[in-house]
């Protein structure tokens, strides 16, 4: 019975099984890389930030984001690694299933359904926050039972743009990139000229161990 859980498929049961039930290749490269950055530049980026800045590193949270980029920078590293490695869907599920058995595919097959809850969950909540936000500074105020409801509306709008298809989810992926990338280069146009370094201090209000805190919470973000 233990030896059953820790059974492998091996390299060439997993590259047939890829090759019978084959999945088409609707993304290029580019389509990939803007779909990290749309996932990147989203609620994380712009929400983070602020809570990372204030609760955890304070002006020091810019070196909270070379430390998160370093380690996501070896997450890829890793992930490129075992994808040359083995070319099949299935990613840290397969992984982990073909190199350390059937129970530690079965885990991280399931880590990785809680993860993308979660994080879809923040996004969405993050999105009807900033939604709530808009509508209140135009002089609309939902009542508190429905602020939960554009979250939901997000949620159903985006799945149903996944159900018409990939390539045109992608599609609608590329707008919205281009138009967060033009808001971030807006922001960093008008907010330049007011700059003021002495706001930088003291440079780590929470020590290093702040740095380190915000680390943790912008690798959400990344």
């Amino acid at each position: 019975m233990f030896m059953n859980i820790l059974r492998r498929k091996s390299f060439d049961d997993l590259l047939a099984h890829t090759q019978e039930k084959k999945l088409n290749k609707a993304l290029g490269a580019f389509d990939i890389t803007l779909m990290g950055l749309g996932i990147i530049i989203g609620t994380g980026i712009f929400v983070l930030t602020g809570i990372g800045a204030a609760k955890y590193a304070g002006p020091g949270l810019m070196l909270s984001f070379v430390f998160a980029a370093i380690t996501c920078a070896f997450v890829c590293l890793a992930y490129s690694e075992l994808a040359s490695f083995l070319p099949v869907s299935g990613s840290s599920y397969t992984y982990a299933y073909a190199s350390l058995g059937e129970i530690f595919g079965w885990w991280v097959g399931w880590s990785l359904i809680l993860e993308y809850s979660v994080g879809a969950s923040a996004v969405a909540g993050g999105w009807s926050a900033y939604f709530v936000g808009i509508l209140h500074s135009c002089g609309i105020d939902l009542p508190k039972a429905l602020t939960a409801v554009p979250a939901v509306l997000i949620v159903v709008l985006a799945t149903a743009l996944l159900v018409v298809g990939v390539r045109e989810s992608a599609h609608v992926n590329r707008i919205l990139v281009y138009v967060k990338i033009g808001t971030i280069f807006l922001f960093l146009f008008l907010a330049a000229p007011h700059i003021e370094p002495m706001n930088w201090q003291p440079f780590l209000p929470y020590g290093i161990h702040g740095v380190f805190a915000g680390t943790a919470v912008l690798f959400f973000a990344y």
